[in-house]
């Protein structure tokens, strides 16, 4: 009788069912893809920012110069985060199953 009764008490212990994943939810490719958007995105600014400056369109240096600087902040953080996949990535196949 004692069996049954620490079975049933055991039985709550266990790990939780899995909860189904939310089929909405942003994927990695999708928060990649939007990230090399935004870095791509950047870097056009500041393209365009330099052009207008060298043709005497753009009057503010400073805005040039911040353009310039997130494009190049928001390119090193994407560098970055491709070498954190990539090491991930190889200690994954490292790994012996």
């Amino acid at each position: 009788m004692k069996d049954i009764t620490l079975n049933t008490h055991l039985q709550g212990l266990g790990t939780p069912p899995a909860q189904p994943v939310n089929a909405k939810g942003t994927g990695f490719g999708e928060i990649l893809a939007d990230t090399i958007t935004k870095v791509n995105n950047a870097q056009v600014n500041a393209d365009r920012q330099v052009e207008q400056l060298h043709t005497g369109q753009a009057k503010n240096l400073h805005e040039v110069m911040i353009a310039m600087e997130e494009a190049d902040i928001s390119l090193r953080l994407m560098v970055q985060m491709r070498n954190k996949v990539s090491e991930a990535y190889h200690e994954v196949m490292r790994m012996q199953v």
